[in-house]
């Protein structure tokens, strides 16, 4: 082969593993991210269901109003 095509194709693979090694970074934040919103949601919930459960009963939370 070639001295320039192996030298293109040393070129590429270094930018490949460049950007390969910046998507994984990415991926790690993101999954950082989802776990702790998965948190928080999981959080809200039982404080829903303390709220809900203070005000007496909690099955009115998902009943229609008289009205209807």
């Amino acid at each position: 082969m070639n001295e320039d095509v192996v030298t293109q194709l040393q070129s590429k693979i270094a930018y490949q593993e460049d950007a390969i090694q910046e998507l994984g970074t990415v991926v790690m934040a993101m999954q950082k991210q989802i776990d702790g919103l998965e948190i928080c949601c999981q959080e809200l919930r039982d404080r829903m269901r303390e709220v809900s459960g203070s005000l007496g009963g909690g099955s009115d939370y998902d009943e229609k109003p008289p009205h209807y």
